[in-house]
């Protein structure tokens, strides 16, 4: 008996070894992927906020100037800055419930479960720029047609220009997320809550959310 636990120990000290010795071979690519995805455009971006620009080879360097202008434009400053409050708020609140929905019928067991997954899914995987360039054709299409005006005409009409698009392209990333939390609830859970009483609108609120 003592000789397996030594055997076993053994064994965990050797593959902890192994661990450590091949963890930098096998984190390498992902942090390679990471810092130029992300640490090195966090760096460009601070560095050209400190700059004069229209294209990033034209840069020039200007110190605090932009941020002086921010904050001394105070109008203008408080309502960009709300605008982009709005677009948070309604956008997260709006593809989270809208998910959240699609995820519970879609664990229903319709037919044509996994196609419709996969339909809900495909827009996440559209480039934001592309998105944009398609949703303002249709959008502008759209407004000319019932107000001859198109997004530029109204803060309005671009704010939920904005959510829609929001939505369309988050919802089915959001759905996934919490399809895979609803499957994870035990059947035995849901069983013994209807033995209880429990109605659908109790289940729904004390054991899916």
């Amino acid at each position: 008996m003592k000789n397996q636990i030594r055997n076993v120990w053994g064994k965990e000290i050797i593959m902890q070894k192994t661990y450590k010795k091949y963890f930098p071979i096998f984190v390498l690519p992902t942090l390679i992927a990471f810092i130029i995805s992300f640490i090195i455009p966090f760096f460009m971006g601070l560095y050209l906020s400190f700059c004069n620009f229209k294209t990033i080879g034209s840069a020039k360097f200007t110190g605090l100037s932009n941020y002086l202008y921010v904050f001394s434009d105070t109008k203008g400053f408080l309502s960009a800055l709300w605008f982009t409050v709005k677009v948070a708020v309604v956008g997260v609140v709006s593809t989270n419930v809208l998910a959240f929905a699609l995820a519970l019928l879609l664990t229903k067991g319709l037919k044509g479960t996994n196609v419709y997954r996969t339909i809900f899914f495909m827009p996440n995987l559209i480039g934001g720029i592309i998105l944009g360039y398609i949703w303002q054709l249709l959008l502008n299409g759209i407004l000319i047609r019932l107000v001859g005006a198109d997004l530029t005409y109204s803060a309005t009409y671009g704010y939920w220009g904005i959510i829609i698009l929001y939505n369309w392209q988050k919802i089915g990333y959001l759905m996934i997320i919490y399809i895979a939390g609803i499957q994870s609830i035990s059947g035995d859970i849901l069983e013994a809550a209807k033995i209880d009483g429990a109605g659908y609108f109790r289940i729904f609120l004390s054991i899916f959310i």
